[in-house]
């Protein structure tokens, strides 16, 4: 079986990360991915300096493994006939520029129709391409302070706001795009039509408060942050132990009965304050005292193979080096090698979804910058004399 996006040709004119999150996933599932970069620097991540390997940025060629790179200068006319031209063969169009900007280049979405009535222009943006924010730039900071994680994010709400370690609503934007880039793709198949998809960090950000929202739109008010417990369920947290933490998911009737056998505190089902869920939450301070009392007794690993052996969801809080070598991680294929032509081999993370069938791409290092830009200059039927002039004005490199 073949990929499943085989023959599925995405034009990315993103940067950074939601876009080239959207890129990197398509391409795993088989699409061939065009990165086509600004003129003279490329995308900003190149220069998202230090760490580098051996001139390389590692953040550039994380998130854009297994695309072909094209560098090609949209302020030239020129430049930007190469790409109307490109967008007459390929099915993707994928960009995250501020609203506005294709327009002022002269490829909008009315342009590119025209072009190609099966074109898919996906948008990612700060806000979305409507609403009174339409016209703002957006990060991931600022998206997250906006959709409510931060208010939910940190230890205490005495504490200062607290964003999520990862750029959660970058990454999250670039997932959602993709699923709405794969549905605009079912729906072309069954009525031949092309479509706009459009989505944003903010809405990313705010479909990370189902259970928060949930609270606040039954309550009227707002939930804080609780550091690593549940909003909903308890106790269901991070635990210090002798020597390091460990999370222990004791969230139903069922798992809390395992952690007391496992604990050897089974005299803590009598007790009314701990009876039910709805008890253990209104009691949680009182709960993670006792607990902390019976965990502190033991080392992580000795607590994890107690509560594996009972049947209880635990597990260690890992750096990423941690990750890198947990044997889950390895057999899933989720920490890989990729080799590029100047860095040499560097780590990557792998395709997060896995098929019985279908295959995906083996996975290729990030391009150099215009280090495919003649290959896919052929590809679009460029000749070799027509290129050489095009290197030579610096309309391509």
């Amino acid at each position: 079986m073949s990929a499943s996006l085989k023959g599925i040709r995405v034009l990315e004119l993103a940067q950074i990360m939601a876009g080239p999150t959207c890129g990197l996933l398509l391409a795993d599932l088989g699409a061939e991915v065009i990165k086509i970069e600004k003129t003279p620097s490329g995308d900003d991540t190149r220069n998202f300096l230090p760490p580098e390997i051996n001139g390389e940025s590692a953040a550039f060629m994380m998130m854009n493994r297994n695309k072909k790179g094209i560098a090609l200068n949209l302020k030239d006319k020129d430049g930007i006939e190469i790409f109307k031209t490109m967008v007459k063969n390929s099915d993707v169009v994928l960009e995250n520029f501020r609203k506005g900007t294709l327009e002022k280049l002269g490829v909008g979405y009315n342009i590119l129709s025209e072009i190609n009535p099966k074109i898919i222009l996906c948008e990612i943006s700060g806000y979305g391409r409507t609403g009174p924010y339409a016209d703002k730039g957006g990060f991931d900071l600022v998206a997250q302070g906006m959709s409510g994680l931060m208010s939910i994010t940190g230890e205490s709400a005495d504490k200062p706001p607290m964003k999520v370690g990862a750029p959660i609503t970058d990454i999250t934007a670039g997932l959602l795009a993709a699923s709405g880039i794969l549905a605009a793709l079912v729906h072309r198949e069954k009525t031949g039509e092309g479509q706009k998809v459009d989505t944003s960090l903010y809405e990313a950000g705010i479909v990370h408060t189902y259970w928060q929202s949930a609270i606040a739109g039954a309550t009227g008010k707002s939930p804080g942050p609780l550091g690593s417990a549940h909003p909903l369920t308890a106790p269901y947290q991070a635990f210090k132990t002798k020597d390091k933490w460990i999370t222990v998911g004791a969230s139903n009737q069922n798992t809390w009965l395992m952690l007391l056998k496992a604990i050897g505190r089974e005299d803590l089902q009598e007790n009314e304050k701990f009876s039910s869920n709805l008890n253990r939450k209104q009691n949680l301070k009182e709960l993670v005292d006792i607990l902390n009392k019976e965990l502190i007794k033991r080392t992580s690993s000795e607590w994890l193979k107690i509560f594996d052996d009972n049947g209880l969801p635990c597990g260690p809080i890992n750096s990423i080096t941690d990750m890198f070598k947990d044997p889950q991680a390895i057999e899933r294929q989720m920490v890989i090698e990729v080799e590029n032509k100047k860095a040499g081999k560097s780590k990557a993370i792998g395709m997060p979804i896995k098929f019985s069938k279908s295959k995906t791409e083996k996975s290729k290092g990030a391009p150099n910058l215009g280090e495919h830009t003649k290959e896919v200059m052929q590809i679009f039927g460029y000749k070799d004399d027509q290129i050489e002039d095009f290197y030579n004005r610096k309309v391509i490199l």
